[in-house]
């Protein structure tokens, strides 16, 4: 055989030498990646469902109902029972597995600067292996707070800091400020211009100011705003009384230059004295200069319902549809507004005085629910004493919150979102306490006294008014 023959024969055998151990090595990993994704396989049966992401928004949800965490997790599951899911502390909320996701949805607010836990026992993957036990757990940020703060020889201002008072930030500033509100994105505030209103929609920091649509040029009293729908409503009335009188109008906050829409009962546009927008739904309370109360939804086509007479609205109760309501001859009762059954208010313990402002505590937390009452103590029956707030458990059961004596003025008490606190609006010293003028005078010194409701302890005090806790202003 000649040399070059023999060098060919050489070269085939490394050749196909080489294919072998090629062969062979891809066999090997192939096997080896094989007992790997077996064995991977095998511990992920062995340990059960695993979180792989959790989504949540801590600051909306000590702000507003309705905020959700989301568990996601490695394996689809099978069906989860309400009862596996537990919150602690506890706070009332619906359960919506479905596939590799667990929702879990809060009834109302959460409490602020508060550590969550998620727990979701006995979870079990679709495909067989052990339960095991999703946690997770998330912290809410401490609560803030907008207030308004005028200033008869400057601008007026609303401001933005924590309950403490502590670094308080200034939002908003404009000649003359009659009123805000604030939802979870942005603030609503109302301004004064010779005898003129407008109104201006923001971010919650001051940024993107953007003025809204009105009617015309005429007077906006009564702002509010609701989270559903991103909503302002407001009474309008014409310079002089023409036109419009006090007719209440809705407009979205998302699109400044809408039209604001009129809300009509019985095909004509409706001028009432006291309204609210009913929380967690699109419909509004009212209550017109006829003394009718009404309640009605500009999202349905259903007739409004007449509720009878009605001297005010003190509030609604956020997901029962509850309202807090003052009939002329049974004083005030609960209202429910589904069904239009009414209650008398629970009888508190002891005599507490003369009953005024009521307001629903959400449920849920420790010593929650019930209502929050304002009293007007008397010394003699010509002579006020002291002005009392105080928590009446569903029981009846009276914790005293805040006084105030009678040379003070107790203007106002609002709940926080959860229900963990309690804003007392304060004038000091009421006959030497001149009021501003505008629209909504007020005494020009007052402050917000913060109360924690579960223990009546006093948390601060703020100079300025009409917090953002609030659904109406003081007036």
């Amino acid at each position: 055989m000649s040399t070059d023959a023999t060098r060919s024969h050489e070269r085939r055998d490394r050749r196909r030498a080489g294919l072998r151990r090629f062969a062979l090595t891809l066999v090997g990993v192939l096997a080896a990646l094989g007992l790997l994704s077996g064995a991977g396989a095998a511990v992920s049966l062995a340990q059960g469902p695993r979180i792989s992401e959790v989504q949540a928004d801590p600051a909306s949800a000590i702000e507003v109902a309705g905020s959700r965490v989301i568990l996601t997790v490695n394996q689809s599951l099978e069906e989860i029972d309400p009862s596996q899911v537990s919150v602690t502390p506890a706070a009332p909320f619906t359960v919506d597995a479905v596939g590799r996701s667990v929702g879990v949805r809060f009834g109302v607010p959460l409490d602020d600067d508060t550590e969550y836990t998620v727990t979701v026992e006995g979870a079990r993957s679709q495909g067989g292996g052990p339960a095991a036990t999703l946690r997770t757990s998330f912290r809410t940020p401490p609560a803030e707070v907008f207030l308004l703060q005028r200033d008869p020889e400057g601008d007026d201002t609303v401001f933005r800091s924590g309950i403490d008072g502590e670094q308080a930030v200034a939002v908003y500033s404009a000649p003359v400020i009659e009123d805000f509100r604030a939802t979870s994105t942005r603030l609503v505030v109302a301004t004064v211009e010779d005898e003129v209103s407008s109104l201006h929609v923001m971010d919650r920091d001051g940024g993107n100011v953007t003025e809204l649509a009105l009617p015309g040029e005429g007077i906006v009293q009564g702002l509010q705003v609701s989270q559903r729908g991103d909503l302002v409503g407001y009474t309008y009335s014409d310079p002089g009384g023409q036109g419009h009188a006090s007719v209440l109008f809705t407009a979205e906050l998302g699109d400044p230059q809408a039209e604001p829409r009129p809300i009509e009962v019985g095909g004509e546009p409706v001028s009432v004295d006291r309204w609210r927008f009913v929380p967690d739904s699109s419909a509004l309370l009212m209550i017109g200069f006829d003394g009718e109360l009404v309640l009605t939804d500009p999202e349905s086509d259903a007739e409004p319902t007449r509720l009878g007479g009605a001297v005010t609205i003190d509030a609604i109760q956020r997901g029962t549809y509850t309202a807090i309501v003052e009939r002329v001859q049974e004083g005030i009762v609960a209202l429910d507004l589904t069904t239009g059954e009414e209650a008398p208010l629970v009888e508190p313990e002891g005599d507490l005085g003369l009953l005024g402002a009521v307001v629903p505590v959400p449920e849920g937390g420790e010593a929650r629910g019930g209502t929050v009452r304002q009293y007007q103590q008397m010394v003699d029956p010509t002579r006020p004493g002291s002005q009392l707030i105080v928590h009446v458990a569903d029981d009846g059961a009276t914790r005293q919150l805040f006084e105030v004596g009678s040379q003070d003025a107790l203007l106002q008490s609002c709940v926080s979102p959860s229900g963990r606190y309690v804003a007392a609006l304060v004038a000091p010293d009421i006959l030497s306490n001149p009021y501003d003028v505008g629209t909504h005078p007020v005494p020009r010194d007052l402050e917000t006294h913060i109360v924690a409701l579960d223990t009546g302890e006093p948390v601060s005090v703020l100079r300025g008014f009409d917090i953002s806790w609030c659904t109406v202003g003081p007036w």
